[in-house]
C-alpha cells in the first residue's frame, strides 16, 4: 500500500470530520455524512448514524487482487476507525455501484437477515438498516426538507408519494398534520414506514398506508383531496408491478399536474429528483409558483456534493 496516499486520505478525512462534527454538534445532528469520494483513490461514502458508522465502497477498477484489496480495505478501516474513534464492531461496510440517481434496483434486498437500529433526528426516531439494503432507510440529504414539511403540516392533509420508509410522514405527524397518506409500490418499505410511525407513538388512525403505483394512483384522486404533498420519485423504474415504466424526466410534468389537480388552492408540493441531468419543464406545469429550493435544502454535510434538485410548488 502507498503510505503517501494513505496519509493524504488521513489528512483529508481528519479535516472534513473536524469541520462537520463541529457543525453537527452545533445543530444537534447525530446522523450525517462525513466523507463522499473526496479523493479518487478512496471511493468511500462514510456516514455516521449515532454511535454507528456506515461505509459504502463504490465499485471501481482498482487493479488489485482480491487479497490486496482486502488488505487495503482493512488498512483503510483501521485508519477510519482510529480517526473517528469508532470500534470495528460499530462499523458497517457495503459495496455498491456508484449511481448518480436513485433507481428501483437500489432498494432491492441484498441479504436474508435484517438488522435494524433506532436513530434520532430532530427529536424523532427512525429505524435504519446498515447491513441488508443498499440504502440505510434515511436519506440524510433531505434533513432540511423534512423540517420544512414539519413546519407546514399543522392541520393539513398530507400526501407522501414514493414514500420509501416514511420519514416525511413521521415529520408531518410531528407537525400535527390532520391526516397523512403514504404511497409506495414496495410493501417492504410501506411496512418500514409503518414501523417508523409506530416508533414515534403517533396516532396510527391518522396514517393511511397505500400500496399503489403512484402514476396510476394519482389518476384516481378527487380534486382538492390534499393540502401538502411530498414527491421524491426514483429517476427510473420499470417494476413488473407497474402498468407503465417511470422516467422522471419524461413524466414529471404530467405527475406534477396530476398532483396539482389533487391539492387545494394554495396547496404546497415539495418535489425532488436525483436525476443529475434533470431539466424542469416549467412551461408545462400548471402551478402559480415554482421555486427552486435546492440550495436552501442542502444540509452542511452535502455542500458542494449534492446530486439532487428540490422545488417548492404552490397551486
Amino acid at each position: 500500500m502507498d503510505n503517501g496516499k494513505l496519509q493524504m486520505f488521513q489528512n483529508r478525512l481528519l479535516k472534513v470530520y473536524r469541520h462537520k462534527s463541529k457543525l453537527a454538534r452545533r445543530q444537534q445532528v447525530s446522523c450525517y455524512r462525513v466523507y463522499d469520494h473526496d479523493l479518487p483513490e478512496f471511493p468511500f461514502c462514510i456516514e455516521l448514524y449515532g454511535d454507528k458508522l456506515y461505509l459504502a465502497e463504490y465499485l471501481r477498477r482498482h487493479g488489485m487482487t482480491d487479497e490486496e484489496h482486502e488488505e487495503w480495505l482493512d488498512n483503510c478501516l483501521a485508519l477510519i476507525g482510529g480517526l473517528l474513534e469508532m470500534s470495528v464492531a460499530n462499523m458497517y461496510v457495503r459495496q455498491r455501484k456508484r449511481m448518480s440517481h436513485r433507481t428501483q434496483d437500489q432498494y432491492e434486498k441484498l441479504d436474508e437477515e435484517k438488522v435494524f437500529f433506532t436513530v434520532e433526528e430532530s427529536g424523532l426516531k427512525f429505524l435504519v438498516n446498515l447491513t441488508d439494503y443498499l440504502d440505510t432507510g434515511l436519506f440524510l440529504d433531505h434533513r432540511i426538507t423534512r423540517q420544512m414539511v414539519r413546519d407546514e403540516a399543522k392541520n393539513k392533509r398530507v400526501l407522501n408519494l414514493f414514500c420509501y420508509t416514511g420519514s416525511f410522514s413521521v415529520y408531518a405527524a410531528a407537525g400535527e398534520a390532520a391526516e397523512i397518506t403514504s404511497v409506495d409500490l414496495s410493501k417492504t418499505y410501506l411496512n418500514w414506514a409503518s414501523d417508523n410511525y409506530k416508533l414515534n407513538a403517533f396516532d396510527e388512525r391518522r396514517h393511511h398506508i397505500t400500496h399503489a403505483d403512484v402514476k396510476q394512483y394519482l389518476k384516481t384522486l378527487q380534486p382538492a383531496s390534499f393540502d401538502l404533498v411530498i414527491m421524491d420519485p426514483p429517476t427510473f423504474s420499470n417494476s413488473k408491478r407497474m402498468k407503465d415504466f417511470l422516467d422522471i424526466q419524461r413524466d414529471h410534468a404530467e405527475l406534477l399536474n396530476d398532483v396539482l389537480k389533487a391539492v387545494t388552492s394554495n396547496g404546497i408540493i415539495y418535489f425532488s429528483t436525483n436525476f443529475t441531468r434533470f431539466v424542469l419543464d416549467e412551461t408545462s406545469i400548471k402551478a402559480s409558483s415554482i421555486k427552486d429550493i435546492t440550495k436552501a435544502t442542502t444540509p452542511f454535510d452535502f455542500e458542494g456534493k449534492l446530486k439532487r434538485y428540490c422545488y417548492k410548488l404552490i397551486k
